[in-house]
C-alpha cells in the first residue's frame, strides 16, 4: 500500500449533538496550475463496519492531489468516541452524522465512496437527498449481501479479549481476513494491525472499535434482509462505479448485474483479482477504474 499523504485532523459535533467525532481531511486548498488552480472537488470516503479512516490511506495517496478528501471515523470507531446507546450503531444514524460533517465543512455535493457499510450509508444518504451527489463508488457492497459473508462477519465482530502485543494482533487480523488476501505476508498483516487496532495503557492491543457495534449487526443477521432495491433505484441518473473483489463472499456477480439492470444512469463495474471483501481501492485494477470515473463525473 502506498504511503498516505499528510492530513488535517478535524473534529465536529454528531447529528445528535452528543458526540465529538473525528475525520481526516486530505488535499485541502487549490488544485494544480494545470487544473486552473480551482478549488478541489470534494469526496466523502466512508469505511466498513469494524474499520476506520486509516483504511483509505493508500487511496488518499492517489487522489488527494486532485480532490479534497473527507475521511471520517464513524461513531464508535478509530478516534471517534463510543456511543453510550448501541442502538445508534446503524446506517441511518451514521448518514445523519455525515450530513452534519458536510455542513460543518460547508460542503454540499461531494462524490461518495463507500466500502461495505459505507456503501450502504451512501444508499441511505442518497435516499435522504436523492441525486444530490455527483457520483457514487460502491466498494464490494450492494443492495443484497451474501449470507456467507454476513455469517463470517458475525463470527468475529465484537468478540475477543485484548491481544498481548502487535504480533498477536497481526495474527488475529490474518486469521479473520486471510481468505480475502491470500497473497499477504507478515509485513502486510503487521501494517493491517497498525491501521485497525490500538494499544491499551497496559501495553495490550485491541481492535479500534466499540465491541457494542456487534449488537446492531446481530439485528441484521437475525432478521431477513430489508429490500433495498427501491432505495437503490432512487440513485436515478447518478453515475455509479461498483468494485467487487473476485473472492468476495459478500457481493455476488449476480447482484452486480442486477444493480446495473436497475440503474438508469451511467454504470461501470470492475472486478479486483485475488482479493475478497474488500479491496483497499489502491490496487492497480481499482485505480484504473476509479481515476477516470472520478475525472469524468466529479471533476
Amino acid at each position: 500500500m502506498e504511503t498516505a499523504m499528510d492530513y488535517r485532523e478535524h473534529r465536529y459535533t454528531s447529528a445528535c449533538g452528543q458526540l465529538e467525532l473525528f475525520a481526516r481531511i486530505y488535499g485541502e486548498g487549490e488544485g494544480s496550475e494545470e487544473g486552473g488552480g480551482q478549488k478541489k472537488p470534494p469526496l466523502l470516503l466512508m469505511h466498513g463496519l469494524t474499520r476506520n479512516s486509516a483504511d483509505f490511506e493508500g487511496l488518499a495517496a492517489h487522489l488527494a492531489g486532485n480532490y479534497m478528501l473527507i475521511v471520517p471515523d464513524q461513531r464508535g470507531r478509530g478516534l471517534s468516541p463510543d456511543d453510550p446507546d448501541p442502538t445508534n450503531y446503524r446506517p441511518p444514524v451514521y448518514a445523519e452524522d455525515m450530513f452534519a460533517l458536510l455542513a460543518d465543512l460547508n460542503v454540499e455535493q461531494p462524490g461518495l465512496i463507500g466500502t461495505s457499510m459505507g456503501g450502504l450509508m451512501a444508499i441511505v444518504m442518497n435516499a435522504m437527498k436523492p441525486e444530490t451527489f455527483p457520483a457514487v463508488i460502491f466498494n464490494d457492497v450492494g443492495p443484497v449481501l451474501m449470507d456467507e459473508g454476513l455469517a463470517r462477519i458475525g463470527g468475529y465482530v465484537g468478540g475477543g479479549a485484548p491481544m498481548e502485543d502487535w504480533d498477536a494482533a497481526a495474527k488475529a487480523c490474518a486469521d479473520i481476513n486471510g481468505y480475502a488476501y491470500p497473497n499477504y505476508g507478515r509485513e502486510d498483516w503487521q501494517s493491517w494491525a497498525r491501521r485497525t487496532c490500538r494499544q491499551l495503557p497496559d501495553g495490550r492491543v485491541s481492535f479500534a472499535y466499540d465491541p457494542a457495534i456487534a449488537e446492531g449487526f446481530a439485528d441484521v443477521t437475525d432478521s431477513p434482509q430489508p429490500d433495498l432495491w427501491p432505495m437503490w433505484e432512487l440513485l436515478g441518473n447518478t453515475p455509479v462505479l461498483v468494485l467487487r473483489g473476485a473472492l468476495s463472499d459478500l457481493l455476488s456477480p449476480d447482484t452486480v448485474a442486477t444493480m446495473q439492470q436497475r440503474h438508469r444512469g451511467p454504470f461501470v463495474s470492475q472486478v479486483i483479482p485475488d482479493i475478497g471483501h474488500a479491496p483497499f481501492m489502491d490496487e492497480p485494477e481499482a485505480l484504473a477504474a476509479i481515476i477516470p470515473f472520478l475525472k469524468e463525473h466529479v471533476g
